[in-house]
């Protein structure tokens, strides 16, 4: 599993031109789920999400994590995140896993990432086309691969 997680001022999510969730100051997280990846994958993100020291302390040091800040969550399915561009120009997405395991392992994250934060975890609709609004603070942009657990 792949995750982008921006440290945001505000973000939204709009489905054919309805705002589906907005929050406030926290974390935009994109999800990407691979095939072969597990619920260990989920878990081990879930932890690392909300453990992830991004947000300022009292001296201006990222040294809080998303529930130290109080922050908001919103995390959005994207199975570009697979990408390969190994080969020519036109990314390919082979590596994507397909709905019957990418459903489950993004709603468990959510779920892991809900129960470690202690906190509502909003979401985007797997699979519709979305138009996401954010604004990025810092900016900060966080790249996790399960794969890779740096």
């Amino acid at each position: 599993m792949r995750l982008v997680i921006q440290r945001v001022k505000e973000a939204s999510v709009t489905i054919d031109d309805r705002c589906w969730p907005y929050i406030g100051p926290g974390l935009f997280i994109l999800v990407g789920v691979e095939n072969g990846d597990t619920e260990e994958d989920a878990e081990w993100l879930a932890a690392k999400t909300a453990g992830l020291r991004i947000f300022n302390d009292e001296n201006g040091v990222m040294n809080r994590n998303v529930v130290e800040f109080n922050g908001q969550l919103l995390a959005v399915s994207q199975f570009t995140l697979t990408a390969s561009t190994k080969r020519g120009n036109r990314p390919s997405y082979i590596r994507a896993a397909g709905h019957d395991l990418a459903i489950p392992l993004y709603d468990r994250y959510c779920e892991l990432l809900a129960e470690r934060a202690g906190r509502q975890v909003f979401k985007g609709v797997f699979g519709a086309d979305m138009q996401c609004a954010l604004v990025n603070d810092g900016p900060v942009t966080i790249i996790i691969d399960s794969r890779i657990k740096e």
